[in-house]
């Protein structure tokens, strides 16, 4: 449990300094068996932050959750929700 506790707070951290409008930010984990999925939903105007150029901040942002979750085995996937 504290695990997964970090992982979100991790993504929370990550996605937050990213934004316009942190307090907007909201990240929600659904766990399972053998993976975490972590939806992230950010206001309109942040969406396009969060993602980047050609997806490369999304893809910065996962490769760090799944590295950081590395130790644990699960597969984390992290997703951007509207």
């Amino acid at each position: 449990m504290r695990g997964e506790q970090r992982m979100t707070d991790l993504v929370t951290i990550l996605v937050k300094a990213l934004v316009d409008n942190p307090d907007q930010v909201q990240v929600n984990q659904i766990e399972g068996e053998q993976s975490a999925v972590y939806e992230v939903k950010v206001a309109p105007d942040d969406v396009g932050k969060v993602i980047g150029k050609q997806g490369r901040v999304i893809r910065a942002i996962r490769t760090v959750v799944k590295a950081a979750a590395a130790k644990s085995g699960k597969r984390v996937q992290v997703e951007v929700i509207s």
